[in-house]
């Protein structure tokens, strides 16, 4: 069977970019996605962070879902802690409604923001612990039940053809077990934090008990992927993305000062710059055939049903380059 493929785009501003430039870059990618045979397209919800363009994750997945035809687009994902149930199956339902069969929604328990994101959304760290039962609430609201009495969400997504189907998030045992329990699919970010993506499956696979959204259990795992039509190009625009990223999380003060190459590489390759290198240990880089070739082999080995791909290239033509060299084969 081919391998299932999907990408999460971050939707980048890029330095000295417009938001409206950035997300018109968005589109491209996903109407390339569309066209390439990917399963899905997924953006991720973030909040004060002047590099990201989809903090109002709803809003960019109606437009992207009205410019494209085939492809599933969703959320991957929207942290409930940030919203009320109620909310969120009201604007899913309305996506549902719009875009029959095309909406997913993936939930992660996480903030998207710290405590000044939390205080000016007017939410506390603490609602991450209702996360479980927010999960369930939300469900049924989308079923065309309710927990609260008197409450229904309209539109409800209750019709099998304009259904949105839940995913749990994470990068943790916590939503391992969450999804396992509720039987939902599960999305697991290893192009992040890959530490625990082996027991997480694990769990999740061994502890999984069957619903009426999904009678076996089935996993996406994320990668990074830099592919083109030269290996050495390739590893240059890898090179270049992780320079950039790892600059970004330098402190900045007013004697900042702009760090070489050559002092970026040797802090990666130091203890402090350890955990940063480790963030990138699943990365497809190279050649199409030697991308095919990794995400192969690690969907195999992570026992993962999809694979969704995140190409982190600066360039958005290398962006979408890269994503149409590693697009889905289609026998």
């Amino acid at each position: 069977m081919p391998l299932r493929l999907s990408v999460l785009d971050l939707a980048p501003i890029a330095p000295g970019e417009t938001a409206s430039a950035a997300l018109a870059h968005t589109v491209r990618m996903a109407q390339a996605a569309d066209q390439a045979g990917y399963a899905r397209v997924w953006y991720a919800e973030h909040h004060n962070m002047r590099s990201i363009a989809s903090s109002a994750t709803s809003v960019l997945i109606a437009h992207v879902a009205a410019h494209t035809e085939r492809i599933r687009v969703g959320a991957g994902g929207i942290m409930l802690p940030n919203h009320s149930p109620l909310t969120i199956a009201e604007q899913f339902g309305t996506l549902g409604a719009l875009h029959p069969g095309r909406i997913d929604l993936g939930l992660g328990r996480a903030p998207g923001g710290d405590r000044a994101v939390f205080a000016a959304l007017r939410r506390s760290p603490t609602d991450s612990d209702r996360f479980p039962d927010d999960v369930a609430e939300l469900r049924d609201y989308l079923a065309g039940a309710s927990r609260v009495p008197g409450v229904r969400a309209v539109p409800s997504a209750a019709s099998a053809a304009d259904a949105v189907p839940l995913y749990i998030l994470g990068s943790s045992l916590f939503g391992t077990q969450l999804a396992a329990a509720l039987g939902l699919p599960y999305a697991f970010a290893s192009h992040f934090a890959p530490a625990a993506l082996h027991e997480a499956v694990r769990v999740y696979r061994d502890t999984f008990r069957p619903s009426e959204a999904l009678a076996e259990p089935y996993v996406i795992a994320g990668v990074s992927v830099f592919a083109a039509d030269d290996a050495d190009d390739a590893a240059v625009q890898f090179a270049a993305s992780r320079r950039f990223r790892v600059r970004a999380l330098i402190p900045r003060g007013p004697a900042a000062r702009e760090y070489s190459d050559d002092e970026v590489d040797a802090f990666l390759l130091s203890p402090g710059g350890a955990q940063i290198a480790q963030m990138a240990r699943y990365t497809a880089i190279g050649t199409p055939d030697d991308v095919r070739e990794y995400l192969e082999a690690f969907a195999a080995e992570a026992r993962a049903d999809e694979v969704i791909t995140v190409h982190g290239a600066l360039g958005v033509d290398d962006r979408e380059r890269s994503l149409r060299l590693a697009a889905p084969r289609i026998d």
